[in-house]
């Protein structure tokens, strides 16, 4: 097995993704902007569905603002109220037109959003939508000396909503809505399933790559008892296919990831996500051909063309099974890369991520628990810094920035598996980042490795608790994440912990933690080295 740039390129771009979360956060928990009594409210998105003439039109989505009551979290509840022009259109003066409860449409500016709603109530307004001079929403607050003894709700548009509510008002037709911010639910069956994919990936991986070894090791044992002076060459051969980390590349690795970090969040634009989805297509590619040829190559009609290879320029022998694969890998890349955007794109995505990362953990292996610990610890460092201490150099989380993908156009960069959120009323993905997968797992491999190398039972072993360790760190992510209301959590500040330290107790208690910490593996005997019989003096 020869190993591609392309792999080392995808670990790299795997290891920004570490972190875990949601959907776009609903609400918006501000601790700058001023707060006072009447004016403590979160700042919370806000449904606005629409009825033209008594049809049913567009749902558009609002934010709530600091003051007024907090609205309704059903639809059912939220009355549909006729939605009326302010006259003067900023609001900012007693209305000429009387209102009956409607909810009145104004436009931003001339005054303070207090003023405006102050205004409205007093003309007999139920709600007042504030139209705002940008596409984007701004977070509503109030003044020092301002009233905010308000008792109708205030909610702002964007403005192309507002303008196509004003169009359809002006030319004399009746608009109607309802305001409601549905929450969440506590938890979602797209959680569930992104659990499930993270541990039956590392599942898979780990049995595969413990598999390898044994196989490996086998090898070498049977060349070690024909005392075959081959072996070295052999043996070298053998393990070509794989890359052990050591302690020095696991630092580098996350200083290298924090740098490459710095410059998505800075040059993060379309054409820069266009080539993170090139370099994905191809380590999906490599991975999805790995995988598919290994799981073909089970099967005896495969068998002899997994065995059979031919050489090809800039890849040197390649089998005759992966050269017939590759043509459907490279053809699914790409048919995703194009039509990514579509909302079923997201099954194309994390075929390619699982086989990715599949490949990936066969591939790349720590040798021992001290370079997984040497890893992992830097890398829960590194999520900790770039998702919570970023922001007090950059004024918000680079990390969460970066994988919202935002200033791209995009959503979202493409290391993530994500789910749709199928019971969310705000939609949106659960999604998990490569890095949350790929790095813990080498470390779960690793375990598998070590029990079948001296050959312990799954009972005696250490994978069952680690890949246990794991489950449960990841739940904790999770249960951590709905406590924060969606907002993005660095998973590996659960996952590290449980991990590593179920790993070193469950060592140190055993008496197997200095072989597990240095050498990885027990030792072998080497049978052509034998011990000569002393001679005995006469």
């Amino acid at each position: 097995m020869e190993i591609n740039w392309d792999v080392f390129i995808v670990i790299l771009v795997v290891v920004l993704s570490a972190r875990l979360g949601s959907a776009g956060d609903i609400v918006h928990i501000d601790n700058v902007a001023p707060k006072r009594p009447g004016c403590s409210n979160n700042f919370v998105l806000v449904k606005v569905p629409t009825w033209i003439e008594g049809l049913e039109d567009n749902e558009y989505v609002g934010v709530g603002a600091r003051f007024g009551p907090t609205l309704e979290s059903k639809e059912k509840h939220a009355s549909h109220t006729k939605l009326a022009l302010a006259d003067p259109p900023d609001c900012c003066s007693k209305p000429r037109n009387k209102l009956t409860g409607e909810v009145i449409l104004v436009h931003r500016g001339n005054c303070s959003f207090t003023v405006k709603a102050n205004v409205a109530e007093e003309a007999g307004a139920s709600a007042i939508l504030i139209i705002n001079n940008q596409t984007e929403l701004f977070k509503m607050v109030c003044e020092s000396d301002a009233d905010v003894n308000i008792k109708i709700p205030a909610v702002m548009l964007p403005q192309d909503a507002g303008s196509r509510l004003e169009k359809y008002i002006t030319n004399t037709t009746m608009v109607s809505v309802a305001l409601y911010s549905p929450k969440r639910p506590a938890v979602d069956i797209a959680e569930v399933f992104l659990w499930l994919m993270a541990v039956g990936t590392i599942l898979c991986a780990s049995y595969w790559s413990a598999w390898t070894a044994r196989e490996v090791a086998i090898e070498q044992e049977k060349l070690l008892k024909d005392a075959s002076e081959e072996f070295l060459q052999v043996g070298a051969a053998g393990s070509s296919g794989f890359v052990d980390i050591n302690t020095t590349s696991a630092i580098l690795f996350v200083v290298i990831a924090s740098c490459f970090l710095v410059m998505l969040y800075k040059l993060m634009s379309f054409w820069f996500v266009e080539v993170l989805v090139v370099l994905f297509c191809i380590g999906g590619v490599e991975g999805l051909q790995t995988c598919l040829g290994a799981l073909l190559a089970c099967f005896r009609w495969f068998r002899r063309y997994a065995e059979s290879f031919i050489k090809v320029p800039f890849f040197g022998a390649v089998s005759h099974l992966t050269l017939a694969v590759c043509p459907f890998c490279i053809t699914f890349a790409v048919v995703w890369a194009v039509y990514r955007r579509i909302s079923f794109a997201w099954i194309g995505q994390d075929i390619l991520g699982i086989a990715l990362i599949i490949t990936v953990l066969q591939i790349v292996r720590v040798p021992n628990l001290k370079v997984g610990t040497v890893l992992l610890g830097c890398a829960f460092l590194y999520d900790i810094f770039w998702v919570f201490v970023s922001k007090w150099w950059f004024h918000e989380s680079v990390m969460i920035v970066v994988a919202r993908g935002d200033k791209s156009g995009e959503d979202g960069i493409p290391v993530l598996l994500k789910i749709p959120r199928m019971f969310d009323p705000w939609g949106g993905y659960s999604v998990i980042g490569f890095g949350d997968i790929i790095l813990p797992g080498l470390v779960v491999a690793f375990s598998l490795r070590y029990d079948w190398m001296t050959k312990k039972s799954l009972r005696a072993g250490y994978f069952v608790w680690a890949m246990t360790a794991y489950g449960l760190g990841l739940l904790v992510t999770y249960v951590a994440l709905n406590l924060m209301d969606g907002h993005g959590q660095p998973a590996l500040l659960y996952i590290v912990p449980f991990t590593l330290g179920t790993l070193i107790t469950l060592g140190k208690k055993r008496g197997d933690l200095k072989t597990l910490w240095t050498r990885g593996e027990p030792e072998r005997p080497c049978p052509h080295v034998q011990l000569q019989p002393l001679e005995q003096k006469e």
